[in-house]
């Protein structure tokens, strides 16, 4: 009965940790606070150093936690990330997730060399614990602040996140083999990187694949979709890892391929998704504050926090605008980019490694991986919102996201049901505009359900539902959300999304912040592209229109159909501004030859 009542204790108290810190999220949320950092404190409290006084040091049950957290963690944002805008920053992402950890590690290891006295192998290998970005802090901050940052920042931060953890823990898993078995000679450590990374992108590939077809084709009972795809997940990660390939990459690869087809229960995958990741988040990062020692902690502080400002303003700056030279970043966004290096899971699970094998001076490791994730979440995650207002990179969000309802529809996989509450303030009412990808098709007023034609015109406290794709979905919450019109344009909506082009100038400067004259302000978009163009549109013909960027999508005879928008560079560089206007003209030359051509 001693060990039942061990075991009734021992979930207890599990069950109570991760109640502790899901309520302590709320403060967190309140003060603006890391909530990764608040999970860490819980599970210090909790510790045997702390007021909670357990005792816990199970190294291997927090790799293991820690390695499926990671896991789901990678997969999720895989799952989030549209294959558009995964190639539109392909080449600066890996080159942030590759050179850059190799860079951000080496330019930390002298650093180490110095404060710490170690040789350079194991230096190198205090760098590589914490030369990665953390997908899950990165993600969180990014979104659960409020911050709307231009697509191609948020993009590559998000997608360098989750592609350079597979790196860094190759790199720290073979400095851990070379510190226990000695040196391995240098052919072999290269066959071993790209038989990793080639077998964990193949497996990756197949899985997602394979689960995409599973989910589509098998018929699940109503429930079991949501664990289905999660589960598959991790059985993706640990066969990759099962047969010595980056499971870390295969699992990230298959996320993305299962988030860019079309598959049944799409969002319900992503709500659960959204609390698995969370308490997994919870679970890995109590159990790693658990093993923590503050008084150890303190006993390595000075130079621990030595190493978090060399990573901080030195060399993650230094790796970032090295990497980014090639691209076309401004220096404004290269400098956040530098900023948003945020360390967290992935350093102190990498730190546990070495504890996990038994290496000299492992304490050591641990203890200066933990200090440069707390000081890493606490000095650029509390400052990541002042950051991007003084480089102008992001507009606050203002207002709080609408409630929206979203249905599957069986029989098909293309469109879904998306619900919202019209309110007295939102762009939709005042305007009427939504996406051409998105058709109303019912309205609920006064208890009665009315089809789109038959309810006529909307009106305030009516619920409307509209077809959309289910990938494109939450582009529409912009639509329905209270506020008054916004002082500048919300890049969130601006990539793919369309308009008719019987829409006005003066509704999309009402929507998107624009100055339109006022004899301008019923000109429809069709009659202001005719205009100005000077030519037939053809798609793909670009004009200007204040803070953003009007885009031919369509056109039928000799007149544009529908347009699409994006952002205008709000932030040139004045050493580009020839190389920009070449571009332009050799654009127009190239419509005027088309036009000739057709002609």
């Amino acid at each position: 009965m001693d060990a039942l009542d061990t075991v009734s204790l021992s979930i207890l108290l599990g069950a109570l940790l991760v109640l502790a810190g899901i309520m302590s999220s709320l403060v967190a949320l309140r003060f603006g606070a890391p909530l990764l950092l608040v999970f860490l404190l819980v599970g210090m409290v909790a510790g045997e150093a702390g007021p909670g006084g357990v005792r816990f040091d199970d190294v291997r049950l927090a790799y293991t936690v820690g390695s499926v957290a990671l896991a789901l963690i990678l997969f999720d944002g895989g799952l989030r990330t549209r294959f558009s805008t995964f190639r539109s920053v392909l080449a600066p992402s890996l080159t942030l997730a590759t050179v850059g950890v190799f860079m951000t590690a080496a330019l930390t290891a002298p650093v180490v060399v110095w404060m710490l006295g170690l040789n350079w192998l194991e230096s190198l290998l205090v760098g590589a614990v914490v030369a990665s970005t953390d997908a899950a802090a990165v993600f969180f901050l990014l979104h659960g602040r409020g911050l709307r940052l231009r697509p191609r920042v948020a993009a590559t931060i998000e997608i360098e996140s989750g592609t350079n953890d597979p790196l860094a823990i190759f790199l720290t898993i073979l400095l851990v083999e070379l510190l226990v078995m000695g040196d391995r000679p240098w052919p072999v450590v290269v066959a071993s990187l790209l038989g990793q990374g080639f077998g964990g992108a193949a497996l990756g590939l197949l899985g997602g694949r394979a689960t995409v077809l599973a989910l589509n084709r098998l018929a699940l009972p109503q429930g079991l979709h949501a664990p289905f795809v999660t589960t598959a997940a991790l059985t993706v990660f640990g066969v990759a890892q099962a047969v010595h390939a980056s499971g870390f990459l295969a699992v990230y690869l298959a996320g993305l391929i299962v988030g860019n087809r079309p598959t049944r229960a799409h969002n319900t995958v992503i709500a659960f998704l959204d609390a698995a990741t969370w308490l997994a988040q919870i679970a890995m990062f109590v159990l790693l504050g658990l093993l923590a020692w503050p008084e150890r902690l303190l006993a390595s502080g000075l130079q621990a926090l030595a190493v978090a400002a060399t990573l901080m303003f030195v060399a993650r700056p230094v790796a970032v605008f090295l990497c980014l030279a090639p691209f076309r970043f401004s220096w404004r966004e290269r400098a956040f980019i530098s900023w948003v290096g945020l360390r967290g899971a992935v350093g102190i699970f990498l730190a546990s490694i070495p504890l996990l094998v038994e290496l000299p001076r492992a304490e050591l490791y641990f203890n200066i991986g933990f200090v440069v994730v707390l000081v890493s979440l606490l000095v650029q995650g509390w400052t990541l919102a002042p950051a991007a207002k003084l480089l102008r990179i992001a507009l606050p969000r203002a207002e709080p996201a609408p409630r929206r309802v979203e249905l599957d529809l069986p029989g098909q996989l293309e469109q879904e049901l998306v619900g919202y509450h019209v309110g007295t303030s939102n762009p939709y009412l005042r305007r009427k505009i939504v996406p051409s990808w998105a058709k109303p098709v019912l309205v609920v007023r006064d208890q009665r359900v009315l089809a789109a034609a038959e309810a006529g015109a909307i009106k305030p406290g009516d619920h409307i539902y509209l077809l959309a794709p289910p990938e494109k979905a939450q582009a529409l919450d912009r639509f329905f959300v209270e506020m008054p019109p916004p002082p500048a344009p919300d890049p969130r909506l601006l990539g793919d999304f369309v308009v008719g082009a019987e829409v006005t100038l003066g509704a999309l400067g009402e929507i998107y912040g624009l100055d339109i004259a006022s004899a301008d302000r019923d000109v429809t978009l069709a009659d202001h592209v005719a205009s100005q163009l000077g030519h037939p549109p053809h798609p793909g013909d670009v004009l200007p229109l204040g803070a953003i960027a009007l885009v031919v999508n369509a056109e039928a005879g000799g007149r544009a159909t529908r347009i699409g928008l994006r952002l205008a560079d709000p932030d040139p560089e004045p050493r580009r501004g020839r190389g920009r206007r070449l571009t332009r003209l050799l654009v127009r030359i190239r419509s005027l030859a088309r036009a000739l051509w057709e002609a």
